[in-house]
């Protein structure tokens, strides 16, 4: 997905199955942002925020978890985002089976299938414990595809 979509800076990893670093800009003028913020009694430009906390989404769908969360991940900076796609990017181009974590929250655990890669995610939440975690598969995403996205996104950080 491209970062212009989520009016910030955007990486999601996976297919329907995905994990996303994202830094969500929500712009108060827009007309869903100004009703959303009249349902929970505050001012658009309060409900927008800054638009500079970062958050990990988790989209699934299985019986036991439903269909998906996030969380926000305060305290990451742009650099530490960077860092993390970049470290991404250098295994992706490596090749073979590798493991990429970004910070105690998300490890991915990486093998190739065909021209496409899979991910095992291993998300543990800011504040809870290290047995508080959860375990996603990702659906396959095409090498180059994922690659591409790595470039936008890191460009958008710039």
């Amino acid at each position: 997905m491209s970062p212009i979509a989520m009016g910030g800076p955007a990486l999601f990893i996976g297919g329907e199955t995905y994990v996303a670093l994202v830094r969500p800009r929500l712009d108060p003028a827009d007309p869903g942002v100004r009703r959303a913020a009249d349902e929970v009694g505050v001012s658009p430009e309060e409900f927008a925020g800054p638009g500079d906390v970062w958050a990990l989404m988790l989209d699934w769908a299985d019986d036991e978890h439903g269909e998906g969360g996030g969380f926000e991940l305060p305290g990451l900076r742009d650099i530490e985002a960077e860092d993390f796609a970049e470290r991404l990017r250098a295994a992706l181009t490596a090749g073979g089976r590798f493991t990429v974590e970004a910070g105690a929250v998300l490890r991915l655990d990486a093998r190739p299938v065909g021209e496409d890669y899979a991910f095992t995610a291993r998300i543990t939440p800011p504040d809870g414990d290290a047995e508080a975690f959860l375990i996603l598969e990702t659906d396959p995403v095409p090498l180059a595809a994922l690659l591409a996205d790595l470039e936008e996104f890191r460009g958008s950080l710039a």
